[in-house]
């Protein structure tokens, strides 16, 4: 695994790269707290609790799979109607109020350098709608060759599935790409698909 240092100003691909995939929240876009607000508002109106330790350890599982691992958590039974209307509330509430949304700089402009010169992908474990929207706030929608999101595979991170499928849609073998990631699961999932896992935690948070 390679870390991401706040001094690399000039990061270059390792040799026999064929392709940078992203994670989204937390990776290109300095976004977790504002979701880490939207969880604790909507949860709270359920009488769930969401430990900001917790929410930081499920980065990259997708909006309803943690609506039931907190309730399963916290002894809450709650039908497949209320997890769904719950991961929408929360999205929702996400995206009326992320005015603040920036690019992590660094990260960012690793993608603007390679795209044109490399295939590059967005894989996450957010929606669409989510992705895209943040994508577009920070001015990078149209950067990437492919957007991969929960929707897309039937398995998530740490399984390899999402980044799995990125290699796919860019047309390239799995050991060429390079993942840029904030969490141990999205890390461990790209090492599970055999590529090589980039840490941007210590950029993303300096």
């Amino acid at each position: 695994m390679i870390v991401l240092d706040t001094r690399l100003d000039d990061w270059l691909a390792p040799e026999g790269t064929t392709a940078l995939i992203f994670d989204c929240d937390g990776t290109l876009a300095d976004t977790m707290p504002a979701h880490y607000l939207a969880w604790r508002e909507t949860l709270a109106a359920h009488g769930l609790e969401f430990p900001e330790e917790r929410f930081y350890g499920l980065a990259g599982v997708p909006t309803p799979r943690i609506v039931r691992i907190v309730a399963e958590e916290q002894g809450v039974v709650l039908d497949e109607a209320t997890v769904a209307a719950i991961a929408v509330a929360k999205e929702d509430r996400f995206m009326a109020s992320d005015d603040g949304i920036v690019p992590i700089a660094p990260v960012a402009a690793i993608a603007e350098k390679y795209r044109g010169r490399l295939p590059i992908a967005v894989a996450s474990g957010g929606e669409h709608r989510v992705v895209r929207h943040t994508l577009t706030a920070i001015g990078a929608l149209q950067w990437f060759d492919a957007i991969v999101a929960a929707e897309d595979t039937e398995r998530h991170k740490p399984e390899p599935d999402v980044f799995l499928e990125a290699a796919s849609r860019l047309g390239v073998a799995a050991a060429g790409c390079v993942v840029f990631e904030d969490s141990d699961l999205g890390i461990e999932a790209a090492h599970r698909a055999g590529m090589v896992a980039v840490d941007v935690r210590p950029t993303a948070t300096a």
